[in-house]
């Protein structure tokens, strides 16, 4: 039996992320031969069972007789795909998500285990239930959300974070594409279908953030943490005189196109520069839990111990951004999470004078969820 092209990458893509891959680079490793219809579909597969996962093994576990963590990676995921393709996507015959999801445990596994995922899904078709979508946000962060905004905004954050994120792109002075709509962010569009020709993708928080430097041409600016140069590129557009730094080689190589010097160091450790900067960027290396909707394998990874490591680093990468600040200069100090624990505390932890902040949650927002802290030394 031939399997459809675009589930057979879907899946290969899934079993990398369980194994520990991220979920746009997973897809973009095994959708490289595909059509853009069957890529779209692919996507759409991968995307939506990583958002829907828990929505999706509660489904599962309403019709098996196994308990979750005793199915085989494969099957398992076999499964969700299948329910995913049958509950939410209106273009998928569910005869062929069922025949696709059997082919591929079979392929994978033994004839028992086809038979397994095939007795599961044709139960489901005859009796039919509803698993409610609280599901897929875990319990642990949903909590989290509820203290420090409010029942009201955490329950948008998770109902954001399982749609399908709207589309902006990088615009800056030029002209449009045809249909791109504008935003409230100077040189932000949003692009709803169509190809978004020589600009850049990049989300409308994101955008958001370098215009609190209130950047002039010629100031010194220092990007501490710029892979994959987004934040950077839109400074450039101002004509400072940029440098743009990353931690690991092959993120640093992002930085090429970059018309800036490129450096790679480890911004926890104290700063190489004999000189300082007028104006620096930190976009530092978070949880991502503001991101959930375009990196939704997040929810499923993360754990609640997992923050007071990220601080630490987060705070080392703000006192040395901070010790490299010029006299009378502006630092941002941002992230894509939602957590006081990387925001608003590795802040206070800094000493440094908070001259104003921005907070975009999704669901409230549009967007990814932001944060930001433009800062200034005390000396």
């Amino acid at each position: 039996m031939n399997l459809a092209p675009a589930r057979k990458a879907a899946f290969a893509a899934l079993l990398a992320v369980d194994r520990g891959a991220w979920s746009a680079e997973a897809l973009a490793a095994k959708s490289l031969h595909l059509d853009p219809r069957d890529a779209g579909l692919a996507s759409d597969i991968v995307f939506g069972v990583l958002r829907r996962r828990g929505e999706l093994d509660g489904v599962i576990r309403s019709y098996s007789k196994v308990p979750l963590d005793r199915l085989d990676p494969e099957v398992w995921i076999a499964l969700e795909m299948a329910f995913y393709q049958m509950r939410f996507l209106d273009r998928v015959p569910s005869h062929a998500a069922v025949n696709d999801a059997v082919e591929l445990a079979r392929r994978s596994g033994t004839a028992s285990a086809a038979s397994f995922v095939n007795a599961v899904l044709r139960q489901s078709l005859r009796r039919p239930i509803e698993v409610h979508e609280g599901l897929s946000t875990p319990s642990w962060l949903l909590d989290r959300w509820t203290r420090q905004y409010g029942a009201e905004a955490a329950q948008g954050i998770a109902r954001a974070s399982l749609r399908i994120p709207e589309r902006y792109i990088r615009v800056g002075t030029a002209e449009p594409p045809p249909g791109a709509e504008p935003t409230e962010v100077p040189g932000c569009y949003m692009l709803k279908s169509g190809d978004p020709g020589p600009y850049r993708f990049q989300d409308i928080s994101a955008q958001a953030v370098v215009p609190l430097l209130r950047l002039e041409a010629g100031q010194t600016f220092l990007d501490l943490c710029a892979s994959p140069g987004n934040k950077t590129a839109q400074a450039l557009e101002i004509q400072v005189r940029a440098i743009a730094c990353d931690l690991h080689l092959s993120r640093a190589r992002m930085l090429q196109e970059l018309n800036a010097p490129v450096v790679i160091l480890d911004a926890t450790q104290p700063l190489p520069f004999a000189t300082k900067f007028d104006r620096i960027l930190i976009d530092a290396p978070c949880s991502g839990t503001g991101t959930l909707a375009r990196n939704p394998e997040i929810k499923w990874k993360l754990e609640a111990e997992d923050f007071a490591d990220l601080q630490q680093r987060q705070i080392a990468i703000l006192r040395n951004g901070l010790a490299q600040l010029a006299p009378q200069g502006m630092l941002i100090y941002s992230t894509c999470s939602l957590e006081r624990e990387e925001n608003e505390d590795v802040v206070a932890a800094s000493g440094a004078t908070v001259i104003e902040t921005m907070q975009r949650l999704p669901g409230r927002n549009a967007g990814d969820g932001f944060f930001a802290a433009v800062l200034k030394t005390n000396a």
